[in-house]
C-alpha cells in the first residue's frame, strides 16, 4: 500500500458523506415541488416521486456491493504509522469538493417539479437512503469481522471508496478513529473523548490504534 506516513479515511464515512446533503435538500425540493401543480398534476407527480424514491434507494444500496466485498476481502492491516482522518474532516472535504454539484442537483429537482411535482426531490432523498443503507451494511461487516475498514484519502478523493485503482482496504481495531461501525457519529462519551484528543486525529497513530489495543 505504499511506504511512509499517509492518511486514511473510513470507508463507511466516505460512502455516507453525501447522504445528509441529498436527504434534506431532497425533502426541501419535494416540499417546494408539492406546491407546484406541474404539467402532470400533484397526484401523478407524488406517485412518480414515490416510485423513484424506492428505485433510487434500492439501486444505490445494491450497486457495486460486490466491489466493496472484494476490496474488504483483500484488506490488510494498516501500517504502524498512519494518520486517521476525523469523520467530520472527511465529510467536510467531500462537501467542499461537491458543493456545486449539490446545488445543481437541488435546483434541477426544484425545476423538475414544473413537469413532475416533488419527483426530483424524492429521487434525491431515495439516493440518500440507499447510501445510508450501504453504510449500515458496511458497518455490519465491520462488526462481524471486529475490524474497521479504511481507504487512503488520495484514492478516495479520486475515485471514491471503491475506485478502480484500489486493490484493497486497510484494517484497524474497533477503537481506532472517532466513528462507530457504519460511519455514524460516535456517542456522547466517545465523541467527547474525540474532541479532547482532536490533535491525535491529525497526528501519526501508533501500533496501538492499528491493532485496537
Amino acid at each position: 500500500m505504499g511506504r511512509g506516513v499517509y492518511a486514511l479515511a473510513r470507508v463507511a464515512v466516505v460512502v455516507r458523506a453525501p447522504a445528509g446533503w441529498l436527504w434534506w435538500p431532497g425533502l426541501l425540493a419535494a416540499g417546494i415541488g408539492a406546491l407546484v401543480p406541474g404539467l402532470t398534476g400533484r397526484t401523478i407527480g407524488l406517485l412518480a416521486g414515490a416510485a423513484l424514491f424506492v428505485i433510487a434507494a434500492f439501486v444505490v444500496f445494491a450497486i457495486r456491493r460486490g466491489r466493496y466485498t472484494a476490496l474488504a476481502r483483500r484488506a490488510s492491516r494498516a501500517r504502524k504509522a498512519v494518520i486517521l482522518q476525523d469523520r467530520s474532516v472527511t465529510i467536510r472535504i467531500w462537501r467542499r469538493a461537491h458543493r456545486w454539484w449539490l446545488l445543481l442537483a437541488f435546483l434541477t429537482a426544484v425545476g423538475s417539479s414544473f413537469a413532475l411535482p416533488a419527483a426530483g426531490g424524492l429521487l434525491m432523498a431515495g439516493a440518500a437512503l440507499g447510501l445510508w443503507g450501504k453504510a449500515w451494511w458496511l458497518g455490519r461487516w465491520e462488526r462481524e469481522h471486529d475490524a474497521l475498514l479504511w481507504v487512503r484519502t488520495e484514492s478516495a478523493g479520486r475515485g471514491g471508496a471503491a475506485g478502480k485503482e484500489l486493490r484493497g482496504y486497510e484494517l484497524t481495531g474497533m477503537a481506532a478513529g472517532d466513528a462507530r461501525p457504519g460511519g455514524a457519529r460516535a456517542g456522547a462519551s466517545r465523541s467527547g473523548a474525540s474532541r479532547s484528543g482532536a490533535s491525535r486525529s491529525r497526528a501519526v497513530r501508533s501500533a496501538a490504534a492499528r491493532t485496537g489495543r
